[in-house]
């Protein structure tokens, strides 16, 4: 699927933005993603990863229904719920949001773009997440649920309402979403639709979607005809910084174990300014991140370039990494329509990052502490 860019001047104004919540504005599928694993260890089951990725964008009714036949647990559906929500609502408080979601959110309410949140969750669920992150309802100008609509996602009713009520026509709506139900939703809504999937999923599922983005920090609102960003700095664009910390080896980057990748999303692709700390020097770094499909399904490859200094890592040396800017997706994402391809650094990447790095915006205090 191409780019964005290739929406036709010919088409409706879009006017209007549409969220998902879940996978698509905050990392709740991370946080709660043991949930289901714990509660059906109680039972004797063991969870079923193929199952899973099937209930990926259901209603919380659908997927109670099929969790409680597909394991054959021993509850009726409202028991299973009765058990189960109050686990899943005790992660909720750990949900953060994505990478670019507050960014692209702050943006459209400074340019009076109106968006509103369209879930498959329960309304009342839905309100749960969203109440630890300030400002997030108040700014939203319609809020739905799937049990305010008579059917959730892949049916349009939500997309179409949450449009109705924001005064808008459908075709003058984007739709962004993570689900390859969302994105249906969203087309036999005759909505424009960007589809941000996770990264465990194959991106031929998304065909239909008008776009394909690794993360939020990739979209870019003028393509829509939405007002352009203004907050790169330098060729490069400030964020969150994320500390990591591993081995380096052979030129990659290998967290002690998968628990030290835990503050790293899934959605965290392409390439990253920042900082690396070895043998007692911090020196200027620009990372390529990306996953790539083995045997034992997809793995993180993180490969950092170390711009200064004249470490070659033969052997594992310990390292820490602070990610704090973003540079760009992969080259060759749009040429050869893969979500898998590794982003490559090249000389200009340096060059940014060299410069970008003496700028207040891209320091390394974390490293000071």
């Amino acid at each position: 699927m191409g780019s964005a860019a290739e929406n036709s001047t010919s088409d409706p104004q879009i006017s209007a933005v549409i969220f998902d919540l879940d996978g698509t504005l905050l990392n709740t599928e991370d946080v709660t993603k043991n949930v289901l694993k714990n509660f059906l260890a109680k039972y004797g089951r063991v969870q079923d990863s193929d199952k899973e990725k099937k209930r990926l964008g259901m209603t919380f009714k659908e997927s109670s229904l099929t969790i409680v036949n597909d394991y054959d647990l021993p509850l009726t559906t409202e028991e299973y719920v009765k058990e189960i929500l109050p686990m899943y609502q005790g992660t909720w408080l750990l949900a953060k949001p994505l990478p670019g979601a507050n960014r692209l959110m702050r943006h459209l309410h400074k340019h009076g773009v109106p968006f509103g949140l369209a879930s498959n969750s329960l309304r009342k669920n839905i309100e749960g997440k969203i109440s630890h992150h300030d400002g997030w309802k108040d700014n939203f100008n319609v809020i739905l649920g799937s049990d305010e609509v008579e059917s959730g996602k892949p049916a349009p009713d939500l997309f179409l309402e949450a449009a109705k009520r924001m005064d808008m026509d459908p075709s003058c709506c984007l739709v962004i979403e993570d689900s390859v139900v969302g994105v249906k939703a969203g087309k036999a809504a005759n909505m424009k639709v960007v589809a941000v999937p996770s990264l465990e999923n194959e991106s031929d599922s998304y065909s239909i979607a008008d776009s394909i983005l690794h993360s939020l920090l990739e979209f870019q609102p003028e393509h829509w005809g939405l007002p352009e960003f203004d907050d790169w700095v330098d060729n490069a664009l400030p964020t969150e910084p994320i500390l990591l910390t591993g081995v380096l080896s052979n030129g990659l980057f290998q967290a002690h174990s998968d628990n030290g990748l835990s503050d790293l999303p899934s959605q965290i692709w392409g390439l990253y300014i920042g900082w690396a700390k070895l043998d007692g020097q911090v020196l200027k770094a620009v990372i390529s991140i990306s996953w790539k499909h083995g045997c034992c399904g997809p793995k993180r490859t993180i490969q950092p370039c170390l711009l200064d200094g004249d470490h070659v890592a033969s052997h594992d040396n310990e390292i820490q990494l602070l990610l704090v800017g973003y540079l760009r997706r992969s080259c060759s994402l749009l040429m050869q329509g893969s979500m898998l391809n590794s982003p490559e650094i090249i000389d200009e990447d340096k060059v940014t990052a060299d410069a970008a790095l003496e700028l207040p915006e891209f320091s390394h205090k974390l490293f000071e502490c």
